[in-house]
């Protein structure tokens, strides 16, 4: 999916990574997290499969030599010379690992975050709804185009620039989701909720099967500070947990310079995992582990 390429965070926690543009710079400084998908290895059949029947016929006290059973081909051999001429079979079944896959047709990859309900926190009521193309194309857009807000995601310009970034996820298979965040009735934040084990993400960190990540920015002056950044990113990750009981963990990836998004992540129950190398970003992976969303 395509992602903004910004330089830092945009304000309110906003990660403002683009995981999708390709590069170099991996880290797996985080000891908690393994590698997913790793390649197989083929089985190739050599020479050494060919069975050699008289010595078969000597190991399994069979005669041979003139008394031994015709071996004319066109002969229809007896039950016992069927099963004593199969190799025996394999203690085991040999596992080839592959990559991870999207899950089958009938589900969501992200289990619909457009239709989790509304919840209530103490700045309002806070859902995420689905974005609409054309009619939210103009409210995005002109976010886009706050400076504050451009600095990081990159996507000033006339909506046509916007259209390309929501489309290929609007009309993708699921796996990348954008959402407006509307508190007490009003859009107020954009939001990408992606499946980081089916993001480019994963080729600069390592990343567990269902792991999902977030994007945000707060499209109004007026919502941001005070700390609501802080506390719907806490919000949307407990969504997640909540409603993706496959999720063990929510990522972000914040840029190192930003302080103060790194700080609300941290605030919101993340933790910090590692530096990781990103298009045009040097990041902080932050992390919230279900198994620690009630104790951070």
């Amino acid at each position: 999916m395509p992602h903004p390429q910004p330089g830092s965070a945009p304000p309110a926690g906003s990660p403002g990574a683009d995981p999708a543009a390709p590069g170099s710079g991996t880290s797996n400084d985080d000891p908690l997290t393994a590698p997913f998908g790793t390649a197989g290895t083929a089985l190739r059949r050599t020479n050494e499969d060919t069975l050699d029947l008289g010595r078969l016929q000597k190991r399994l006290g069979l005669p041979t030599g003139p008394e031994a059973p015709s071996q004319d081909p066109s002969a229809s051999p007896t039950p016992e010379a069927s099963r004593a001429s199969q190799s025996p079979p394999p203690s085991h079944t040999p596992h080839t690992p592959h990559a991870p896959r999207v899950d089958e047709p009938h589900t969501s990859p992200l289990d619909h975050p457009p239709k989790w309900p509304a919840v209530a926190t103490e700045a309002g009521r806070f859902q995420l709804l689905p974005v609409r193309l054309p009619a939210d194309l103009s409210l995005v857009s002109g976010w886009m185009n706050d400076p504050a807000v451009a600095a990081f995601w990159e996507l000033a310009g006339p909506e046509r620039v916007t259209e390309s970034h929501l489309r290929p996820q609007l009309e993708g298979d699921g796996r990348s989701v954008p959402c407006l965040g509307v508190l007490d009735g009003t859009p107020m934040s954009y939001w990408e909720l992606y499946r980081a084990d089916l993001d480019p993400l994963a080729q600069h960190c390592s990343v567990l099967p269902h792991d999902t990540g977030l994007h945000v920015l707060i499209g109004s002056a007026a919502y941001r500070g005070g700390g609501l950044g802080t506390l719907l990113l806490r919000t949307v990750a407990d969504l997640v947990l909540d409603r993706r009981p496959r999720c063990t963990r929510v990522l972000a990836e914040p840029d190192v310079r930003n302080v103060p998004s790194v700080a609300a992540f941290l605030g919101a129950g993340f933790r910090f995992s590692a530096e990781i190398q990103l298009p045009g970003k040097r990041a902080a992976l932050m992390v919230r582990d279900r198994e620690l969303r009630h104790a951070l």
